[in-house]
């Protein structure tokens, strides 16, 4: 093997050239950096011009950034992508208030997310709120030039408030001078604030030739003491087509369908919230959830809450002009507006509403402002029944006429026993010549039907009844307690109430002494009819038990009511009976009655003439 040898010439080139390579390196360092920091001057001279023409011209949507930030936020919001990056681009809070009302409005979707009633608290003393904790949203649904989908919830809004702090403009921009606006206007010691959407500049940038939707939803809070009496009254209700209104169902789902609406209202039995529009949405859309599936858990909501219409664009811009309602569900205040919203208050249908209109309301309206809830409630009882007294009396007067008849009739059913057709035909000549007759009782007792269930429907929904006491009640507008059961009993509940017991209890006598006396006056049971004598006997004691179960849960004012006039009811007959009806004049007047010519009725004839026809009928068969 052969060995190498040092080369010290090698050594002196390899040395030569790292040298050169050394020097070649620092000089292309240098003109490297040199090169950088002109390219470095030529950069921060660019962006100083480029900040000033920003400063000069206003910013577009087109506008470009080199912020990752602004350009997360734009992928975000899409054609608002200019508003996610104004200072106001977050879940600020700004408060409109007045003595009765308290609003706040979230720079997130420019939406009320906080409305309490101020001068009202629900049963357990908690304040008023219909919006709080997300239990609502508004939107409007808007689609852009190249069809893509804005949803104004989830976009930010700049807020600015009045000097005077009572109106709040929220702008949703594309650009300083290209927006879409909320604007929100609340007036001194009003529940309705006027609301107003309008835009500005966007027919190139949104697609205006599709309206803008307008999604409205509320999950309703429970405010009262029965769950299931204030669902019961809660519900969507709406006016439509110059006039008209509807409601959704009690289902666990409901939805409805019309045109031209003018109100929408999220009806929570007392308190309500509602959108009024000036010009009437072209359409509407409402679904209503039911939420309460058990009574002991599902305390929170009772019912969810959906509206949708659309909102069209006029010369390429969004102008609405709108007003919100919160507040209560009182029929004074709703009717003041002058809106048809006093239909939202369930006062019953035709000749019901009409009587609790204008002439329940406004009299128990009148003796609340000068007595306590509970003495007026007595006061309107005794009222109703004094008006009623002459109806009474002559009812009962009928049935006293029918008792002193009752023997003669009893002769003539033992006479025609065989021939019921005639027994019938001689009863009627009797009572015709008499002057007594058994619907003559009915009529009075038919007349006094609708005062009746006027008043059964207009006591849930007078609002001055909600938690105004008396005696032992704590809350006229709601059910009274005297004990708790450890269980529950169907269709009874889980508690006593005393008020329904009482009602009972004077029902019973009422009808007892009504009953009796109707019993003794009632004809001989006919052969295949249904024994009266009997159902009047059963009625005497089911209507008590049906009273005491169904009463229950329903507003203790309206049990004082029963129970009062069920007293008044005794006092009148046992008066009527005592002292004003004598049944010895009755019975001469009766005699002197026959002995006169008495001209039949249109009714009494034509009877007449039908059973004489059968009778004729009746003979010819039997030849």
């Amino acid at each position: 093997m052969e060995n190498k040898k040092f080369d010290a010439n090698s050594a002196i080139g390899f040395l030569l050239i790292g040298a050169i390579l050394l020097w070649w390196l620092y000089q292309s360092s240098q003109k490297e950096a040199a090169a950088i920091d002109s390219k470095k001057t030529e950069q921060v001279a660019k962006d100083t011009l480029a900040d000033q023409k920003i400063q000069e011209i206003p910013k577009t949507a087109n506008f470009q950034t080199d912020s990752l930030h602004k350009v997360t936020n734009e992928e975000n919001s899409g054609t608002f992508g200019y508003s996610s990056n104004l200072p106001s681009a977050k879940n600020t809070i700004t408060t409109l208030e007045n003595n009765v009302l308290k609003l706040k409005i979230s720079n997130k979707g420019g939406q009320v997310v906080q409305a309490e009633i101020k001068k009202f608290h629900s049963h357990d003393s908690l304040p008023i709120y219909l919006v709080k904790d997300g239990n609502a949203s508004f939107d409007l649904t808007l689609t852009t030039a190249d069809g893509k989908k804005v949803q104004t919830e989830n976009q930010y809004f700049e807020p600015e408030l009045s000097a005077d702090g009572k109106s709040l403009s929220m702008k949703l921009k594309i650009s300083e001078n290209q927006y879409l606006e909320y604007i929100y206007t609340l007036r001194p010691d009003e529940y309705m604030l006027d609301f107003v959407i309008r835009s500005q500049g966007l027919k190139n940038t949104i697609n205006t030739s599709d309206p803008a939707i307008l999604t409205w939803k509320m999950k309703t809070f429970s405010q009262e003491k029965s769950l299931s009496y204030e669902n019961r009254y809660t519900e969507i209700a709406y006016g439509y087509e110059n006039g008209k209104d509807d409601y959704t169902g009690q289902g666990s789902e409901d939805e409805n369908d019309d045109k031209e609406i003018e109100y929408i209202a999220f009806k929570q039995h007392f308190f309500t919230s509602i959108l009024l529009t000036d010009q009437p949405f072209e359409t509407g859309k409402f679904i209503s959830k039911h939420l309460v599936e058990d009574e002991k858990t599902d305390t929170l909501f009772t019912k969810a809450f959906t509206a949708i219409v659309p909102i069209p664009a006029v010369g390429g811009e969004f102008n609405k002009t709108m007003n919100w309602y919160y507040g209560p569900t009182d029929y004074n205040i709703l009717s003041s507006y002058d809106r048809n919203l006093d239909e939202i208050v369930s006062l019953g249908w035709g000749i019901f509403q009409w009587i609790n209109q204008y002439l329940i309301l406004p009299f128990f309206g009148f003796l609340m402002s000068f007595l306590p809830a509970g003495i007026a409630i007595i006061f309107l009882t005794i009222s109703i029944k004094l008006l009623l007294s002459p109806v009474q009396y002559k009812q009962y007067l009928s049935q006293a006429k029918m008792k002193v008849l009752r023997p003669e009739i009893d002769e003539l059913a033992k006479k025609y026993k065989d021939n019921a057709m005639k027994k019938q035909q001689e009863t009627m000549k009797l009572q015709n010549k008499a002057g007594a007759s058994p619907l003559a009782g009915c009529l009075p007792a038919i007349l006094q039907i609708p005062i009746l269930y006027a008043l059964f429907m207009v006591f849930p929904s007078v609002f001055d009844l909600r938690n105004k006491s008396f005696l032992w009640v704590h809350d006229l507008s709601s059910f009274d307690v005297i004990a708790e059961l450890p269980f529950t009993i169907p269709f009874y509940g889980n508690h006593v109430s005393l008020f329904p017991i009482l009602a009972s209890i004077a029902i019973f006598f009422s009808m007892k002494l009504t009953t009796g006396n109707n019993m003794a006056a009632s004809q001989p049971q006919q052969e295949g009819m249904p024994d009266m004598g009997k159902m009047m006997k059963y009625m005497m004691f089911l209507s008590p038990i049906f009273m005491l179960f169904f009463f229950n849960n329903y507003p203790s004012g309206l049990s004082l009511y029963y129970f009062i006039s069920n007293l008044i009811t005794i006092g009148i007959i046992l008066v009527i009976k005592n002292y004003i009806i004598d049944e010895e004049k009755i019975h001469a007047k009766i005699e002197k009655n026959k002995k006169k010519p008495k001209k039949q009725g249109k009714f009494a004839r034509k009877m007449s003439e039908m059973m004489e026809q059968a009778e004729q009928q009746k003979k010819t068969r039997n030849k």
